[in-house]
């Protein structure tokens, strides 16, 4: 749980960008995301295979480039 302490005479502008800081960091708003709706396993599975390929394409390109 996230929890964000109002020093008192704070400015609540700061207070809620430092929430959303830590709430971002913690990985909670992908986590409700992805639970919206279910998800069969052999479908995480195909996407995390395409994500797997995407990112191998991108540093294969990133060596050419660099050569």
């Amino acid at each position: 749980m996230t929890v964000v302490i109002n020093d008192r005479g704070g400015d609540p502008e700061k207070l809620v960008k430092r929430f959303i800081k830590k709430v971002k960091k913690a990985g909670i708003i992908e986590e409700v995301i992805s639970r919206r709706y279910y998800v069969k396993p052999s479908a995480k599975k195909r996407l995390a295979k395409k994500r797997q390929i995407a990112e191998h394409k991108k540093r294969k390109a990133k060596e050419k480039d660099a050569n």
